[in-house]
């Protein structure tokens, strides 16, 4: 049989070898450190045997099936030692995810820090041990007899689902056996950098209705080394983690008594969303967009015409009760539908196209509550939501338009290279959950990608991501943990104006469906300071700051001059603050220095006398002596152009 390698280069064998045979026949270096394979493209195991004329790839920990295959083992190091210590603990799911892997287990309360420790430990112990890892099949009836003589009734609910037919695997180390698909390293003795990091809740299979689990984190490398700069990266984002930072610097909190997922946003942090939304709402009036202003709710007539009642009901809150033939009233998850009712208030023209209408709207959609985090995914969200109404022909123009908006925006916030572009496609096997009119979905699928090839955009394809009513384009980032969301999105819609029955006349006089671009220019507000706080340590550009500048009298005598100060930098309409307390002034910079303000004023007798002002500021530090007026005049550029500047000294 041929076997042709990733290079191209083909090994011929007379008989069948296993993978992990062909990988030491290749090189005894590259099989110590194989972690799984591919062979035709599919990953499977090192112990996997090739009877055939194949291409083979070696996966090591460098690529990423072969990283998943290192930690997809630790996950069942895991588990095996918490059956050891905490044996009645009943076993549910333990994947490898990106950075690292979990396990799910049920029992009667969730592992506390020295049971953790404890675990750790005995981890340690069966990497010593090294027992071999065995794969093993079994059909329907005897896995499931088998995983019932265990008492692991979550596996046997996942048996269950299988066909009658269907031949199971199990992979066996030790004393430990487990439900498993793989693929998994040969033994233990490779999994030495591993360190367990959280304990969260987890429902099982996501489903609120189902019992919660207890979910251990961890990590897992080849390398002490690369485990230790891991979570000295780990520890950096807990720093940066806007969840922690924004309460420490009062931007938000939140409240019980409120509801989870309903983030109170304090003075500071809503005048950061002050600042953006004006400057959003300005920049869009100057390209040609239409203010528009909507209600918080609807009766649910008109979420029935939009598709929204069918398709997205469970993400709504509603009010009332369709049995008894109430009305029934539903806060808005989106201001589509309204503004196509400002639309149809009068008959359209192609002369009155492209129509743009936009609105800073409050939102409401009902989050699972194992979902929602801090200001990235919550209940109710401003969004910089639009719709555009235009012509066939002005769709490609129209489109390229908000991109363009978008690019603009984010490379005014520093963020343009945090990010990137996902073009979200419908799944054609799922079609319960779109707009059924697979000719529609394909043609504008076709279209949309002309546009994005055409603008030159460098994105991904994701299957299954579009909207219920067309395709789109994601602006997707990361937190600092690594969490994928998206930020901004520009869908086109190529059902809902027949749907709401809009038309426009063309030049031949005869009416014509419009297409609809819905998009964002700024994203959700809330998700948007999110981003912003952990891309800078909530050491924001000055033009965003709540507090631009913060005057700090040396003593009580100079209280008036700082006054002063204070009175000229606010009536020339920078954001500035008195910090008149009876502390000595180094306290006075340490305070300031903690709240990230990008400028301290320290003013005393030489200040005063000569009209001055000593700077310090966190780009350089101590800037020296200037005038009040040239520094108001340095200042208010660097506002008024958006200007970011590099942080040069160290926040402390």
């Amino acid at each position: 049989m041929k076997i042709t390698l990733k290079d191209g280069s083909v090994k011929e064998y007379s008989e069948s070898k296993s993978v992990l045979d062909i990988a030491k026949d290749i090189s005894e270096g590259l099989a110590r450190v194989a972690c799984a394979a591919e062979i035709n493209g599919e990953v499977v195991d090192l112990r996997t045997m090739v009877t055939e004329d194949v291409e083979l790839n070696i996966l090591t920990f460098n690529d990423e099936a072969g990283k998943k295959a290192f930690r997809h083992t630790a996950a069942h190091i895991l588990a095996q030692a918490v059956k050891r210590l905490f044996p009645e603990t009943k076993l549910a799911i333990g994947p490898a995810i990106d950075n690292g892997f979990y396990y799910d287990f049920d029992r009667d309360q969730p592992f506390d820090q020295e049971e953790i420790k404890a675990i750790e430990k005995e981890m340690k112990k069966i990497v010593k041990e090294n027992p071999p890892i065995e794969r093993f099949e079994l059909p329907r009836d005897k896995a499931l007899t088998l995983m019932k003589d265990m008492g692991e009734d979550f596996k046997v609910e996942l048996i269950e689902e299988l066909g009658e037919d269907e031949v199971i695997s199990f992979y066996k180390q030790g004393d430990f056996t487990d439900l498993c698909a793989g693929p998994h390293l040969m033994s233990t003795k490779a999994v030495k950098a591993f360190k367990l990091l959280q304990v969260a809740g987890a429902y099982w299979r996501g489903d609120e209705s189902r019992k919660m689990l207890s979910r251990i984190y961890g990590t897992a490398f080849t390398k002490k080394a690369d485990l230790n700069e891991y979570i000295e990266r780990l520890e950096e984002a807990k720093k940066r983690d806007h969840n922690k930072l924004g309460r420490e610097l009062e931007l938000f909190t939140t409240n019980e008594a409120v509801g989870q997922g309903l983030p109170l946003i304090m003075p500071k942090g809503a005048k950061v969303i002050q600042t953006l939304q004006r400057w959003i709402e300005d920049e869009e009036e100057r390209r040609g967009y239409l203010l528009t202003k909507t209600p918080s709710m609807a009766k649910n007539d008109l979420y029935k015409i939009s598709g929204h009642w069918d398709h997205y009901r469970d993400g709504m809150f509603v009010m009332g009760d369709e049995e008894k033939e109430e009305e029934i009233l539903a806060l808005r998850p989106m201001t589509c539908p309204f503004q196509f009712m400002i639309y149809k208030n009068s008959q359209k023209s192609y002369r009155d196209l492209p129509a743009r209408y936009a609105e800073t709207a409050t939102l409401c959609r009902n989050e699972s509550s194992g979902e929602m985090h801090g200001l990235i995914r919550v209940r109710q969200f401003t969004l910089a939501d639009g719709h555009i109404v235009c012509t066939p022909e002005q769709l490609a123009d129209e489109f390229k338009g908000c991109v363009d908006l978008i690019n603009y925006v984010m490379t005014t916030l520093g963020i343009d290279g945090d990010v990137w572009y996902r073009f979200s496609k419908w799944d054609p096997n799922k079609t319960d959950k779109y707009i059924d009119n697979p000719e529609a979905w394909e043609s504008t699928q076709v279209a949309m990608k002309e546009i994005l090839d055409d603008i030159g955009l460098d994105y991904t394809e994701a299957e299954g991501e579009a909207a219920f009513y067309g395709p789109k384009l994601d602006i997707q980032f990361k937190n600092v943990h690594g969490k994928e969301d998206t930020i901004i999105t520009i869908q086109i819609d190529f059902s809902l104006a027949e749907r709401f029955d809009m038309t426009y006349v063309d030049k031949d006089n005869e009416k014509k469906r419009p297409f609809i671009i819905h998009r964002s220019s700024i994203g959700c507000y809330e998700r948007t300071l999110a981003m912003l706080i952990e891309k800078y340590a909530g050491a924001f550009p000055t033009w965003i700051a709540p507090s631009q500048v913060k005057v700090l009298p040396i003593s009580e005598k100079y209280h008036e001059y700082a006054g002063t100060v204070v009175e000229k930098l606010r009536s020339a309409g920078v954001r500035v603050d008195l910090d008149d307390r009876a502390e000595k002034i180094g306290y006075k910079i340490r305070e300031a220095r903690l709240e990230r303000v990008p400028y301290m004023l320290i003013v005393g007798q030489k200040e005063e006398e000569e009209g001055k002002v000593s700077i310090r500021s966190r780009y350089k530090g101590d800037e020296g002596q200037k005038t009040l007026e040239e520094f108001l005049g340095e200042i208010l550029v660097e506002i008024n152009t958006r200007q970011i500047r590099e942080v040069e000294v160290e926040q402390q």
